[in-house]
């Protein structure tokens, strides 16, 4: 329970012009005029309204008071942090040596009038060499047949005769390909009957040393090893060699897998009459970020607790470290970031970094009860020039994009023509508002570093990975001992019709290992805790609206479908807009309310809930309410709006 805060004056506008015509008809008693029209009244009512404006300041002290004591504490702003993307860079043709794209090449989003370009930086240079095919095999059971590039006379059958579950055709590299994308051009024959060639039962894998990684399959112009043309994949970033048949290669191979009921096999195998592979691209990394190289801070005044503005902000944590550098004789001295000058020694070459506002802060010093004064790490010498070599800036929740949004190469790169991002970028979050810092700062001071509690785990869960968006703890006792269930829920990118893919609600195994090590040092000893994703509960609503005259039909359709997508949202969902609750059920009649809340509807006629899985879309029946387990949450998805004009 928070303290009430005192009003420090409540008179408003009216009660000062009521006081003031009491006093004047105290001390000026042939002033009887007291209408609105009168020019005295005028003069009161105006001093009245700046009075009143002076009241809402000198109310606004004690939140001025509370910020200070936050910063007293060391609560300072988190800053934004920026999104990370998987680029693939496309080559305009094969080439037979290596292709560099420097680090720091730039993709961005196309730009309109409305909107500008959202830039992303590679971190590192990628370097795309070329790769060829050096065998072709097929693997049935215990039955391995390995045969060189060359197919023309002598063809060979992709899968056993009848195809089985778990056939491979086996293509060979002459070297690994880790994050390249990799074409593989097939003359096959029309007879691996049966399938459909839109949809075939097959999957692309690499050999990663221990079993075999899904490859992102591009494109398939075979329909399904069933024509001549061109299979494009991107290859694991944890390809390695292997030996197969005796023969050394970067192995890939296309997989029979079983499918649901009723979808199409293959009758007979394809017969592949000549096969090559080349390099067409690789992945790189980008970062929402740009780099700020080599800026000057000024001159050091040889005193302690000196600090410098950074030119631009805010600098945002890419894992690399923070250095200044200051100049001396001998050359250039580094100053490592640290959280505190409270660990630090004397002779600690130490800098302290607000990144939220650019600020770079030396060591102070503090006068002790003796007299004497304490150092809290080294003073650079007085006129040695400060510099950074290196930082960089951007992120925010901006970066979140789609799929396939990252498309404008914006940097020169010899042999590349393109780049897309294949997957969502992830991870990016808005600068810590001071209204939020408001609620963390209790909290930090309360929980002190240590995980107690169940909000202790959630409030430390948050701060150890900045790619969460939301967490819930649960107290878990089955005979073990005591223990927690931490739920995670990742920032997400959401599409531009508001709709988030299921798949991004996965958090990565690096985010769970990162919030998993840092707790290990905070958690009592002896309680256990579990780490992972809430249980998704699918939602599909579909529904019949009419808008009201002279509203555009399509216009409604469009944001009905956002406002739903955004109802049934982990992470923005909610009557709240703050995600929505574990273990809240869905009822119909709320979407009704959510629909019809809708500034160009007239009416909402029907609504059909249905429970849907979220991995493979398959719905039930339609329902009027969907119950949800204490760790549950929905995920929309599929919606479907009908709107008919009400003209």
């Amino acid at each position: 329970m928070s303290l009430p805060a005192p009003n420090l004056d409540d008179r408003r506008f009216q009660d000062l012009v009521d006081d003031a015509k009491r006093l004047v008809a105290l001390r000026c008693p042939d002033w009887s005029d007291h209408n609105v029209s009168d020019p005295g009244v005028t003069l009161i009512e105006a001093f009245a309204y700046m009075t009143d404006e002076l009241f809402y300041r000198l109310n606004r002290v004690p939140d001025k008071l509370y910020v200070a004591f936050l910063d007293l504490i060391g609560t300072s702003l988190y800053p934004p942090t920026p999104a990370t993307a998987d680029v693939v860079m496309w080559l305009a043709a094969p080439r037979t040596d290596t292709v560099v794209v420097p680090a720091r090449t730039e993709v961005g989003t196309p730009r309109n009038e409305q909107t500008e370009s959202v830039v992303f930086q590679t971190t590192d240079e990628l370097q795309i060499p070329p790769r060829k095919l050096a065998h072709v095999g097929t693997r049935s059971g215990d039955a391995t047949t390995i045969r060189g590039p060359r197919l023309r006379s002598d063809p060979i059958e992709a899968f056993s005769t009848p195809p089985k579950i778990g056939d491979e055709l086996l293509i060979g590299l002459d070297q690994p390909a880790p994050g390249l994308a990799i074409a593989i051009r097939l003359d096959c024959a029309v007879r691996g009957v049966g399938v459909d060639p839109l949809d075939p039962p097959i999957v692309w894998e690499s050999w990663n040393g221990s079993g075999w990684s899904a490859c992102d399959l591009v494109v398939d112009h075979t329909g399904g090893l069933n024509q001549a043309g061109e299979v494009r994949v991107i290859v694991g970033r944890d390809h390695v060699a292997s030996v197969i048949g005796d023969e050394n290669a970067g192995w890939i191979r296309c997989r029979i897998v079983e499918r649901e009921e009723g979808v199409p096999k293959y009758k007979q195998p394809p017969l592949v009459r000549e096969a090559s592979a080349d390099t067409v691209g690789g992945v790189a990394v980008a970062l929402h970020a740009r780099t700020i190289d080599e800026e000057i801070l000024g001159l050091s005044e040889g005193v302690p607790g000196q600090a410098f503005s950074l030119e631009k902000r805010p600098v945002v944590d890419d894992g690399d470290a923070f250095v200044v550098e200051v100049g001396s004789g001998s050359g250039w001295q580094e100053w490592a970031e640290v959280d505190s000058f409270a660990g630090s020694g004397e002779t600690d070459r130490h800098v302290v970094v607000d990144r939220s506002t650019g600020t770079v802060s030396f060591p102070p010093a503090v006068r002790e009860p003796d007299g004497s004064l304490r150092r809290y790490g080294a003073v650079p010498p007085k006129g040695a020039p400060l510099r950074v070599p290196r930082y960089r800036v951007g992120g925010g929740r901006d970066g979140n994009v789609s799929a396939g949004s990252l498309s404008v190469l914006r940097s020169t790169v010899p042999f590349v023509k393109g780049a897309v991002n294949r997957k969502a970028a992830h991870d990016g979050t808005d600068a810590e508002t001071i209204d939020e810092a408001k609620v963390r700062g209790p909290l930090v001071l309360r929980t002190r570093d240590r995980a107690v509690t169940l909000g202790d785990f959630e409030q430390l869960a948050k701060r150890a990975a900045p790619g969460v968006g939301r967490t819930q703890a649960f107290p878990v006792d089955d005979g073990g001992g005591a223990g927690v269930r931490l739920l995670v829920v990742p920032t997400v990118a959401v599409g531009p019709d508001g709709r988030i893919d299921y798949a991004d609600l996965q958090p990565g195994p690096e985010l769970l290992e990162a919030i998993s090590d840092d707790l290990e040092m905070r958690r009592i000893a002896g309680t256990r805790l579990v780490i992972e994703p809430p249980e998704y509960r699918g939602v599909i609503v579909a529904a019949q609206m009419v808008a009201r005259p002279r509203v555009a039909v399509k216009r409604l359709q469009a944001e009905a479908l956002a406002t739903l997508y955004r109802h049934f949202d982990p992470i923005r969902g909610g009557n709240d807009g703050n995600g929505w609750p574990f273990g809240r059920p869905v009822l119909a009649g709320e979407v009704y309310a959510v629909l019809q809340s809708l500034p160009g509807a007239e009416l909402v006629e029907e609504v059909l809930l249905f429970e849907a899985d979220p991995v493979t879309g398959e719905r039930g029946e339609p329902v009027q309410r969907i119950i949800l387990g204490p760790t549950s949450l929905v995920h929309g998805f599929g919606h479907s709006i009908r709107v008919t004009s009400g003209v």
